[in-house]
């Protein structure tokens, strides 16, 4: 029998109804299950383990990353696969940290959630649920899992966690992977997509990563930005990076100001990456000469990657490297786990 650790973090999928007042109300694990019989009735072992208390998702900061990864390091060896029940609205943020977090896997883990709590009649949980269990315990003929890396299961898609954003606040297809197909399309039957899972050396000993610096920020560009508000962000005391949000294929206003502070920031030891604005597409620098003074300034591409995952990124490797910022810079412009494509 297969065995999958499943891991409740909290958000609307954990909400029931109060019998006493009505309100949606966080669910404790026994009421949970009794809200889903079918977790315990298949051939697949479900043990069940829960942050208390329970997290709204936007309260989920880096030590709850820490506490999720964790959770699966320290039971790795009892389990084929592990299911994290998360909030939507940062759970690609969570589950892109988890990619970068977790050196070596080779195990599925297999963030869901639901648009509609687990007590409400309409609701999406228990078929997002079931099926990510399915996926977590899936092996091929030779016992090894299917889809061993970190993912999101919604709707009926299993998406690269890390490729992931949240597009819709209301449809149950809460979340799109833009720039990478989907791992696996789940109908009658669950159809995996092999040729672009990202495999690791099966030989190689999984390692967790802990160590996290929040000191890094979103510039987001816009017509008629100004100089103060970029220069206060880029000065603000700490600072170690900065996503710059960019227009189309990487291209910035040609303002001589833009430039300065920019190259000052780079030359102070602030890493700045281009990310484009755009859901779908590739930061190509130096195509338009629009964005030749982010080259000339120091600022790296980011390629194709989303903003979840690239502050993610940032953020841990500034905390696992302190002290060698050339050493992040260079790890930023390159793909670790399939974040990112590089022609």
């Amino acid at each position: 029998m297969s065995k999958v650790l499943l891991i409740s973090t909290g958000g609307t999928i954990t909400m029931v109804r109060s019998k006493t007042s009505g309100a949606l109300v966080p669910a404790d694990i026994e009421n949970f299950k009794a809200y889903m019989p079918e977790l315990f009735a298949g051939d697949i072992q479900v043990d069940i383990q829960a942050f208390s208390p329970l997290l709204d998702s936007s309260d989920v900061n880096p030590d709850c990353w820490v506490r999720m990864a964790r959770m699966v390091y320290d039971h790795y060896e009892d389990y084929d696969g592990f299911v994290i029940l998360h909030g939507t609205d940062t759970m690609s943020y969570s589950a892109s940290a988890l990619s970068f977090m977790l050196e070596n896997l080779s195990k599925p883990v297999v963030f869901t959630g639901s648009q509609l709590p687990v007590g409400v009649l309409r609701s999406d949980a228990k078929e997002n649920l079931l099926t990510a269990i399915e996926i977590a315990a899936a092996q091929d003929e030779e016992g090894n899992a299917i889809v061993p890396e970190v993912t999101i299961y919604f709707e009926d898609r299993l998406f690269r966690a890390n490729r992931t954003t949240k597009r819709n606040a209301e449809h149950f297809s809460a979340f799109n992977s833009y720039n990478y197909p989907a791992l696996a399309k789940a109908g009658v039957h669950i159809t995996y997509q092999p040729h672009l899972v990202h495999y690791t050396d099966l030989n190689a000993p999984l390692r967790l990563h802990t160590n996290f610096d929040c000191n890094v920020a979103v510039l987001k560009l816009f017509p008629g930005i100004q100089q103060p508000v970029v220069r206060a962000l880029l000065r603000t005391r700490g600072l170690k990076g900065v996503v710059l949000e960019t227009f189309g294929a990487g291209n910035a206003p040609t303002d001589k100001w833009l430039y300065r502070e920019l190259k000052a920031a780079v030359d102070k030891g602030i890493v700045i990456v281009n990310k484009t604005q755009c859901n779908t597409g590739s930061v190509e620098m130096g195509l338009y000469a629009v964005s030749l003074n982010l080259m000339k300034a120091g600022v790296i591409s980011g390629h194709d990657i989303t903003t979840e995952a690239l502050l993610t990124k940032m953020m841990l490797l500034f905390g696992e490297n302190p002290d060698d910022t050339e050493l992040v810079s260079t790890l930023l412009g390159k793909d670790i786990c399939g974040e990112m494509t590089i022609d």
